[in-house]
């Protein structure tokens, strides 16, 4: 909580659960809309998917301006939902922090595994 009070700015990485409705404007190429309506479920799942993707591109291209970034989970998703989306279908999936952190703050890079250790070729 400290960090996160700490930080210049704290963004709410979420989805929209309704996204499916927008893709007409988004993916003009064909009507998708039919793979979506009716389907709750498969909406929330494929919305949480694409939108922790986003998320991880907008730490990408923080990281390339320079930013430090503070990724965060274990909070209660209700609460920020309650507080920040209330009445809409927005669903908060993680935080992140971004700013210059305080380097006697900051963790050394710790332990990585080999490529061949986690990753196969089928």
């Amino acid at each position: 909580m400290d960090k996160m009070r700490a930080a210049p700015v704290t963004v709410i990485i979420a989805h929209d659960l309704e996204f499916w409705q927008k893709l007409p404007f988004l993916f003009p190429h064909e009507d998708r809309t039919p793979l979506f309506r009716g389907k709750p479920e498969y909406c929330e799942r494929t919305a949480f998917l694409n939108g922790t993707l986003q998320g991880a591109y907008l730490m990408i291209a923080a990281r390339a301006l320079g930013l430090d970034i503070g990724p965060m989970s274990g909070f209660s998703n209700q609460i920020v939902d309650d507080t920040f989306f209330a009445g809409t279908t927005l669903r908060s999936n993680f935080l992140c922090n971004l700013g210059y952190a305080d380097e006697n703050a900051l963790f050394q890079k710790l332990p990585r595994f080999e490529f061949e250790d986690v990753c196969t070729f089928v």
